[in-house]
């Protein structure tokens, strides 16, 4: 199948409008700081509908690819903060902004509903700028070497959980260093892969940590989070997640 069309990215005439990436286009090799993203149609029912009833576990995927009217993007290869900022404009052009919460009151117990404005999602404030390449380097608190390093795209973090599905109930996956070979591009400058898996094996956790709380704190992405009382005073916090409940109204 020709791969314009695989991604609905053939017709450029249809109803779109143009979504401010997180990232700024920094991590990419095109430097795109905005997408040409189209509307959810009376066709993209069928892929709500199909995820309700479970037979799509990849409504992310296939509601997105249909939706990006640029041939030199792919879904796989965006970060996931650009992908959850897409997400957000779908869901807003076709149901509103208004995202709806039932959640329980930790000292009552009582449920009760709350509301969040996703039009008013604003971006994380980084803690450190990219390289012109995209990655970023880090000096290691306990090991003292100097690593280099990536954010990992929408692609890679799916690779990732697939290979981890695979491993039996009663054996231990490798979900910490299979992410963090990921993510470290060099050591020292050294870029050879059967280097990287060995030194990541054998990282100190204060080190391994360090990486992903840098990392965590450098990838630009919406601020989802918000703090609200609940009715009997008690602080919360609510996390907009995505998925099928995030297309909830539609069902």
């Amino acid at each position: 199948m020709d791969e314009a069309k695989q991604y609905g990215q053939q017709d450029f005439n249809l109803p779109h409008d143009v979504v401010t990436l997180p990232s700024q286009g920094k991590f990419y090799k095109n430097k795109k700081k905005s997408l040409k993203i189209g509307y959810l149609t009376a066709q993209d029912e069928n892929i709500l509908v199909s995820a309700g009833n479970g037979k799509n576990p990849n409504i992310i995927n296939d509601l997105v690819k249909n939706k990006i009217y640029e041939p030199d993007i792919k879904v796989n290869d965006l970060l996931e903060g650009d992908l959850e900022a897409i997400l957000i404009f779908l869901r807003n052009t076709a149901f509103g902004p208004d995202y709806n919460f039932t959640l329980r009151d930790p000292k009552t117990n009582n449920s009760f509903e709350h509301t969040v404005r996703l039009d008013e999602l604003n971006f994380k404030k980084l803690e450190k700028e990219p390289e012109e390449d995209g990655t970023f380097t880090f000096k290691l608190p306990k090991s003292g070497n100097m690593v280099k390093c990536k954010l990992l795209t929408v692609g890679e973090v799916q690779e990732l959980n697939d290979m981890l599905e695979k491993y039996p109930n009663n054996v231990t996956a490798p979900i910490v260093t299979n992410r963090l070979s990921k993510q470290i591009v060099s050591v020292d400058n050294n870029t050879d892969r059967e280097f990287i898996t060995s030194f990541v094996i054998k990282l100190p956790i204060m080190d391994s940590k360090f990486i992903r709380n840098s990392l965590s704190n450098s990838e630009p992405k919406l601020d989802l989070e918000r703090s609200l009382n609940a009715p009997s005073g008690e602080e919360l916090t609510v996390r907009v997640t995505f998925g099928v409940e995030f297309f909830r109204p539609f069902f």
